[in-house]
């Protein structure tokens, strides 16, 4: 495989598992801002959290679009690199379990993100203007 093409596979696919972390951590910290937020009805604590909201939905866009579009080079080089690399290091199964793993936490991080719209059209709705 060509050295540029190499890099350029690997960086992919480690800013793809960035992508995936980003998308639950964002989510995680969506939901305790909520939390901490709690039943507040003042104005400043509701701006603050909206503004939060905002920054944080464009970063879990931008995590999911990363997902998708990272994903097409990942997949068209995984036998040629993870997979072959694994086999030959005798670590299949953690490939398998990281393959689990990273599964979980886009269904986990997708699931946060959904549960959050109810909540967060609540809050939208207390907005003080």
């Amino acid at each position: 495989m060509n050295p540029l093409i190499a890099v350029f596979i690997m960086m992919n696919n480690y800013f793809h598992d960035v992508a995936i972390a980003t998308l639950l951590a964002s989510g995680v910290t969506m939901w305790l801002m909520v939390k901490n937020l709690g039943d507040k009805r003042d104005e400043p604590a509701i701006k603050y959290f909206l503004a939060m909201h905002h920054r944080m939905t464009l970063l879990a866009k931008f995590s999911i679009y990363w997902i998708m579009v990272g994903g097409i080079p990942r997949i068209l080089a995984y036998k040629r690199f993870e997979w072959a690399n694994a086999v030959e290091t005798n670590h299949v199964s953690c490939l398998i379990i990281k393959h689990i793993i990273t599964f979980i936490f886009v269904c986990s991080g997708v699931y946060v993100w959904l549960r959050l719209g109810k909540r967060i059209k609540q809050i939208k709705g207390t907005k003080v203007q």
